[in-house]
């Protein structure tokens, strides 16, 4: 193109647009698993069953809602979406149509809980194909029925244990490790995003395969990057032989990361023949700590995983591990940030720890537990933030709830969001209120269990919900104690594709004046 020529007239430009986002809708409807095969053998439904659906509208012919769907959630309040077609409708519960297919949306928490709470049954997972061929077909979030039991047993036995004094003690290293460098003169302003997600990876690598931070952890960040950046990218077929496109290099970056993670596999298994499967202290194999997640699938269930199940396994942990953790130590900091009566309390109660325990000890389970404020603040960041806006399941069987019938096959997304924000439930519920969670209210009752639910629920729970819990308050305790810090440019919170800040919140630091060195 001539770049004296003359631009091209808007409507040319407006006609491109809507050509690309066509053609991309249509391969969205793809992504989401609306072939048009099932989505005809749906609509063939009886009209009885139809009748019975919860209340709602189709939209646009094909389209459906979608573009209605992605447009709120690429704005700062989202929630509209949700509250308007809630009380157009007068339920909880309503009928829609996104991503090429007829969905059941929830608002309400009765549902969401038995939604939860019936996986594997009523109800099974369902999700985009794209992250289904990225993650791999044995990957945690994928398999279901037993094999999805035994994999969450073994994940909740490593991750399930913060506890552990080896692993407190990396975490706060690695904490303070990452930090070594901030608030120094001339220091550059940190983009908070970026550094927590080094933490989070590098605390993830340490625990499946037992590798430090160094050349080997970060070649792998920067391909699983470009893996995590293709899960809500359009599948092109043959994409393989378009590198160019997100989808593309997706793939290219899951066969490095893949590689590299069966590599370390091979070598361990190839030494736990040499040794015959003996620790090499003599140990008794049963009662012997296993260092990481690769020893514990070599060990479990006489060795019976395969090369293959080991990779895909480590690599939806990673996932897991790597970016919802991050973002919330970002949006706890930021949040406290706009809220200096919360941080000021937050501060005196770490000071306390650190008045107690001196400057330079690392910090132990007890302390941990000595951080009540620090777990108010957690919770309503988890509750305002809904780094899990919601998730999806497909009906196994025709499923009843109060007057309506969804039938089997129906898709249904259970939003968390709507349930965490809703004034009925929470008083200011669109409010960041730490001290809400120090009353004896509904929320810390039965019916909160119900009301409450960021790391999800039922046999899907998230394994590794206390881990992150622990890895957030000893980043807020070295942070607060040794640093001040201010925005060093507004940000904002986005929501599509994912809860994220859109600059990656940078904020210029300073060390207090008892940390200038550490």
């Amino acid at each position: 193109m001539d770049a004296g020529g003359p631009p091209p007239p808007l409507f040319l430009l407006a006609a491109a647009t809507t050509l690309l986002a066509a053609a991309a809708l249509g391969w969205l409807l793809l992504l989401a698993g609306g072939r048009a095969a099932a989505s005809a053998g749906r609509r063939r439904r009886s009209a009885s069953a139809a009748a019975r659906l919860p209340p709602g509208s189709t939209g646009l012919p094909l389209i459906g809602e979608t573009l209605r769907l992605i447009a709120a959630y690429r704005t700062p309040n989202p929630e509209p979406f949700i509250d308007e077609r809630v009380a157009r409708h007068g339920s909880g519960v309503f009928t829609t149509h996104v991503f090429g297919e007829r969905t059941v949306f929830s608002a309400d928490p009765a549902f969401n809980r038995l939604l939860l709470a019936a996986e594997g049954r009523a109800v099974s997972c369902s999700y985009p194909s794209s992250i289904a061929t990225l993650l791999g077909p044995r990957s945690l979030l994928l398999t279901a029925g037993p094999a999805h039991k035994r994999l969450h047993s073994l994940t909740l036995t490593r991750l399930g244990r913060p506890a552990s004094p080896p692993l407190l003690a990396h975490i706060d290293r690695l904490v303070l490790a990452t930090m070594r460098d901030w608030g120094r003169p001339g220091a550059p302003a940190v983009r908070l995003l970026d550094e927590a997600k080094k933490i989070t990876f590098n605390l993830t690598v340490w625990q499946l395969v037992s590798i430090e931070p160094g050349p080997w952890t970060e070649s792998v960040r920067r391909e699983y990057v470009k893996l995590v950046d293709g899960f809500f990218s359009i599948p092109f077929p043959f994409a393989y032989l378009l590198p160019f496109t997100a989808y593309g290099q997706a793939l290219k970056a899951r066969k490095k990361v893949a590689g590299a993670l069966r590599e370390v596999v091979r070598k361990r298994m190839d030494e736990k023949a040499e040794t015959g499967g003996a620790s090499k202290n003599g140990e008794d194999e049963e009662k012997r700590e296993k260092k990481d997640m690769v020893e514990e699938l070599l060990e479990a269930e006489g060795g019976s995983f395969s090369v293959e199940e080991m990779v895909d396994f480590c690599l939806s942990l990673l996932v897991a591990g790597y970016e919802t953790t991050s973002v919330l130590m970002t949006l706890a900091v930021k949040f406290l940030t706009e809220t200096p009566t919360a941080l000021a309390q937050l501060k005196e109660e770490h000071d306390n720890i650190r008045g107690i325990k001196g400057k330079d000890q690392p910090l132990e389970w007890i302390d941990y537990k000595s951080m009540p404020f620090t777990q108010c603040v957690i919770s309503e960041t988890l509750r305002v933030a809904n780094l899990i806006s919601g998730v999806f399941r497909r009906a196994n069987t025709d499923i009843h709830f109060k007057d309506y019938v969804i039938p089997k096959g129906c898709k249904i997304f259970a939003s968390f969001r709507a349930v965490h924000l809703n004034l009925e439930h929470y008083e200011n519920a669109r409010t960041f209120d730490p001290w809400r969670w120090q009353s004896k209210n509904k929320v810390q009752n039965t019916e909160g269990a119900s009301l409450f639910t960021p790391f999800g629920g039922g046999p899907r729970l998230c394994p590794g919900y206390e881990l992150a819990r622990v890895v957030v308050s000893v980043f807020l305790h070295h942070l607060v104690t040794r640093f001040s810090w201010e925005e060093a440019e507004e940000d904002r919170i986005v929501f599509f594709p994912t809860t994220r800040t859109l600059k990656g919140y940078p904020i210029n630091l300073r060390r207090r004046p008892d940390y200038d060195d550490f």
